[in-house]
């Protein structure tokens, strides 16, 4: 088959196999997903989504962060990795929210991309998770699963990744299509040990290593 059709394969797939794919992070407004995201960075939502909320009972605005310090946040998220930096990262997202956004998330991937702690990945999973945006956030899962399925080749980083994959993806697909390549690569395509005998899309995957 064609790279075309292949795409068009794997996406029907996962919306027969996957027709609710969101995120895991808990949040209920753009301000909290952006605080979870930053976290999220090496480190699972799982244990980001025990911190949010005693962190965000604590800093429930941008204002509030906004007025923290470092310390004061670093003391709720010590259990995450890299709080040091992230607890930075928090209080100067608020802060330049407050700044130059009045307080509101900026829906834009160049704009989020001003924001400190936010690169090019955190800005996508924003814009689509928000906003709706046709932006295609890769990580780990995405980046794996997207070489197994051959649905990216000899790619070498995530905007190699994602720049292939937006141009196979339907446009309005993109946002969902995100959470169904994290999805599958988080509990069926895993890095050492993938579930292929579970998995919905094994007589497409070229992947050579796979286990059935």
């Amino acid at each position: 088959m064609n790279r075309k059709e292949r795409f068009a394969l794997v996406i029907q797939r996962f919306q027969q196999h996957m027709p609710v794919a969101e995120t895991e992070l808990a949040h209920t407004n753009p301000y909290e997903l952006i605080v979870a995201v930053i976290l999220s960075a090496q480190c699972t939502d799982k244990r980001v989504n025990m911190i949010t909320p005693a962190l965000l009972k604590r800093f429930p605005t941008v204002y509030d962060m906004a007025v923290s310090t470092p310390g004061d946040v670093f003391e709720y998220i010590k259990s995450c990795s890299y709080p040091n930096n992230k607890s930075k990262h928090l209080v100067g997202m608020a802060r330049t929210l407050v700044k130059e956004f009045a307080g509101i998330v900026p829906s834009s991937v160049e704009d989020l991309m001003k924001l400190p702690g936010v690169g090019r990945k955190t800005a996508n999973v924003i814009a689509s998770v928000v906003y709706n945006k046709p932006a295609l956030a890769v990580d780990t899962h995405v980046f794996r699963v997207s070489a197994r399925l051959g649905l990216s080749r000899n790619a070498k980083t995530p905007l190699d990744t994602e720049k292939q994959l937006v141009q196979y993806i339907p446009e309005k697909l993109i946002p969902v299509a995100h959470h169904w390549l994290i999805l599958h690569g988080r509990y069926i395509c895993t890095a050492r040990n993938p579930k292929c005998d579970k998995c919905y899309l094994a007589d497409l995957c070229p992947y050579p290593d796979r286990k059935l």
